[in-house]
């Protein structure tokens, strides 16, 4: 398998893990308030994007499955470290069950949001692909990525805090942080595809 896929792939999988943790803190993001995971969450766009220009759309959703499958992974480990005793000796119990205990309702939420955004990320970059003839990179990257991230974060806050929170002001609020990231992050997918593509020359 090459190289340069593997690497993508592992940071694929190392942001959309750690994206799952950092989400325990929520921050003031330009008075939006949004889990701090969102910048590492952004990042797994970026890798689908650029992979799927470079390999096409099956190695883009192999890396949402491979995403998918460490993050089962990672709660199965998570879930087995809060049951396991503590030492005597060691005093951060809370803290480690506050961070890492997340509920049910939202780590089934972050699932499901995920799988739907990603697949959708990877089939609309192919249809505006397709449809500009493999041209206007940037406009497929945002325009893919734009309504993905819409359906992630409505997804994701209508599962996990409808009934709890107000869902609009969190879904909008998470959405637009997003979007600015995304357009932040065309100049990397160019940069990226083009140091792979001289790479492979």
């Amino acid at each position: 398998m090459d190289r340069k896929f593997i690497i993508l792939l592992s940071i694929f999988i190392g942001s959309i893990t750690i994206a799952s943790v950092l989400a325990s803190k929520i921050i003031d993001v330009f008075g939006f308030f949004v889990p701090a995971g969102i910048i590492a969450y952004s990042v797994t766009f970026i890798i689908t994007d650029v992979v799927g220009e470079l390999w096409g759309k099956d190695r883009a959703r192999d890396c949402v499955m491979g995403g998918f499958i460490a993050l089962v992974v990672v709660l199965v480990l998570v879930q087995f470290a809060l049951i396991l005793p503590k030492a005597p000796f060691w005093e951060d119990e809370n803290a480690f069950n506050s961070i890492l205990g997340s509920t049910s309702r939202i780590i089934i939420a972050s699932f499901i949001a995920y799988l739907v955004s990603q697949f959708h990320d990877v089939w609309a970059f192919h249809f505006w692909r397709k449809l500009t003839n493999t041209r206007h990179l940037w406009l497929r990257n945002n325009l893919s990525t734009a309504v993905s991230q819409f359906i992630d974060s409505f997804v994701f806050v209508i599962i996990a805090f409808y009934g709890v929170f107000p869902v609009w002001d969190l879904i909008l609020g998470q959405w637009i942080i997003k979007m600015f990231i995304a357009l932040l992050d065309t100049p990397i997918v160019y940069l990226l595809i083009w140091r792979l593509k001289s790479a492979k020359t």
